[in-house]
């Protein structure tokens, strides 16, 4: 342990408020669009027939009362009537022709952005290694893509629909009376424009509301998961109060969203309703002007039969469906993997002490640097400054009672827990903030609860390398005393029903799996809790002869014997080497010892 200081906590990223994504989505969407001009210019001519059934029914009721009913006109009354019927009644073919056309684009579209999300796949698999695995791509493949087809449907329709919907609307109101348009056109214009000013701070609120959600996830998460070391540590009141500190900027986030929604209500009804009661109103106005009583009527039917419907059906859409849809495409549409340098597979890696080439120094495979950890601002930290280099190709041991921080360290290195303070770096590569796919390449971690699924014997085995033979598999078999197991089980082609397996046997097969990672560094939590002694002694021989480097945290004594190195955590100064000199540094290594073997503690 050294004592320098904490260094600064690393602050997230700020969150995208839609402009970065809309940077992303609109290029590709004009070009998109550019290739089928063909059926958005029929889309469109089946749209205009809309237009002209909106206009004729406000158009045809205004004439049937002013020159039909209002004169004692009763058949030339129904005559219009009959008109504004037929246009209502030929809606079923134009949505038809739509639908028709609207295949023309939603089709495409599936099937490009299918393309992309397998390129994409394809694209990681490529770069090679276990982070490869390309996990998301079902997702994307399936439920996005269905999102993003449904999404731009309903945007397609909802758009085209109060376009062309509203200017037939609104030349019938122009048509019946100029003055109309003079009370309807304010109220109309000042929601959608309120409705449109909406739109960019809500989406930055539902991305500062899903933010907050998702840190008090993970900090209710990582707080279950170090449950023991919190406890140990008596650093869970600071923790308790870390998790309301969340759960209250997660209901602020919430409230700023329920505003911002309120304000987007306000809108709708100002633009569904105010525009009505206007025209109650200015009724008295508008007689003035000689404005009928038909004509009057006709706006009125203008506007609740075709013009609010469809601004209510826009906004609904604009607020739901269009982030929906910008989400999934700048997810789909993003940039494809970067090749990287990676670093070398064990299995290709030259040996401890190998020549290099001259001045070369390589980087340790774990440096710790002055790290930090503690569960809140004014809570003991798990670990202080501790310092810590581990060269390629060392066993390291890692031993201490119960909760002092071991599965923390490792969960460190793995870069599954960023420190409070100071760095952790693997193979020369700091791997605080890093991607999944990059840290699967750097190292393996075996918790002490073992991952085993539903398949093969091979696939569970391979699951961490893809690409490995027959050969690979039987290896690992043969080293890590597997093959009693196989065979039970039919075969590396026999199924697996994890259900089925021992507490044992599941650790055997993951710590097989890690065997065949290429990762050059292997974490072990307590990954051989279940096996028995003679077992453990097998497997954790057989990790230390496979090219790389293995770190375990002990979880007998014998486990300490076998490694390189020692390093004891005690809570207030920890102790790193031999057996032997571990043993005359560290009274706390005694006592274990002592412990262990039920012998008194050795003293010095």
């Amino acid at each position: 342990m050294t004592s320098a200081s904490a260094g600064d906590r690393r602050s997230p990223a700020p969150a995208d408020d839609g402009a970065g994504a809309l940077r992303r989505v609109v290029p590709p969407a004009r070009r998109f669009l550019a290739r089928r001009r063909g059926v958005l210019v029929r889309l469109g001519l089946w749209s205009l027939v809309e237009s002209a059934q909106a206009f004729l029914v406000g158009f045809a009721v205004a004439h049937a009362v002013d020159e039909g009913f209002l004169v004692g006109d009763t058949r030339r009354g129904l005559l219009w009537l009959a008109v504004a019927l037929v246009a209502v009644l030929s809606g079923a073919p134009v949505v038809r022709g739509v639908f028709a056309q609207l295949a023309g684009l939603t089709e495409p579209l599936r099937d490009g952005l299918v393309r992309r999300a397998v390129d994409r796949s394809m694209a990681l698999a490529a770069l090679g290694g276990p982070g490869a695995t390309d996990r998301a791509a079902v997702s994307r493949l399936t439920n996005q893509v269905e999102i993003a087809r449904d999404s731009f449907a309903g945007l397609v329709l909802t758009l085209r629909s109060f376009v062309f919907t509203a200017a037939g609307a609104l030349i019938g109101l122009l048509s019946l009376h100029p003055a109309l348009l003079v009370v309807v056109l304010p109220p109309l214009a000042a929601g959608l424009a309120l409705f449109l000013l909406t739109l960019r701070p809500m989406a930055a609120a539902q991305r500062r509301a899903l933010a907050a959600d998702e840190a008090l996830g993970d900090h209710a998460t990582r707080s279950r998961a170090a449950l023991r070391d919190l406890t140990a540590c008596g650093t869970g009141p600071e923790t308790e109060r870390r998790g309301a500190e969340l759960v209250a900027e997660a209901a602020a986030t919430a409230r700023v969203l329920a505003r911002w929604a309120a304000v987007r209500t306000t809108a709708l009804g100002v633009a569904g309703n105010l525009p009505v009661l206007a025209l109650l109103v200015a009724v008295p106005w508008l007689r003035g002007r000689g404005v009928t009583a038909g004509a009057l009527l006709g706006a009125f039917t203008y506007l609740v039969q075709s013009l609010l419907p469809a601004l209510h059906t826009l906004m609904t859409a604009l607020g739901a469906a269009g982030a929906r849809l910008l989400v999934v495409l700048d997810r789909i549409l993003g940039p494809a993997p970067v090749r990287e340098a990676a670093p070398a597979s064990p299995a290709r890696a030259p040996a401890p002490g190998a020549s290099r080439a001259p001045g070369a120094r390589p980087a340790p495979a774990v440096e710790l640097r002055s790290v930090t950890l503690s569960y809140g601002a004014r809570a003991e930290p798990v670990l202080d400054s501790l310092d810590l280099r581990v060269a390629r190709g060392e066993h390291l041991a890692v031993v201490g009672p119960s909760g002092i921080g071991k599965s923390t360290l490792t969960r460190l290195v793995a870069g599954t827990l960023a420190p409070s303070g100071g760095e952790v770096r693997v193979a020369g590569r700091a791997v605080t903030g890093r991607a999944a796919a990059e840290l699967a390449a750097l190292r393996t971690l075996v918790p002490q609860e073992a991952y085993v699924f539903t398949g093969t014997v091979g696939d569970n085995l391979a699951y961490l390398r893809p690409d490995a033979d027959r050969a690979d598999l039987d290896a690992a078999v043969r080293e890590l005393g597997l093959r009693p197991l196989v065979e039970r089980l039919g075969g590396l082609d026999g199924p697996v029903r994890p259900a089925e397996l021992t507490h044992a046997e599941r650790q055997l097969v993951a710590l097989a799996r890690a065997y065949l990672s290429p990762a050059p560094l292997l974490l072990l939590d307590e990954a051989t809790c279940h096996l028995d002694p003679a077992a453990e002694a097998h497997a954790e021989e057989a990790l230390a002869r496979r090219p790389g480097t293995l770190v375990v945290v002990a979880h007998r004594l014998s486990s300490a014997v076998r490694a390189d190195r020692v390093l004891v955590l005690d809570g207030v100064a920890a102790v790193c080497g031999t057996h032997e000199e571990v043993l005359d540094r560290s009274p706390l290594y005694r006592d274990l010892t002592g412990h262990w073997h039920g012998e008194p503690s050795r003293r010095p």
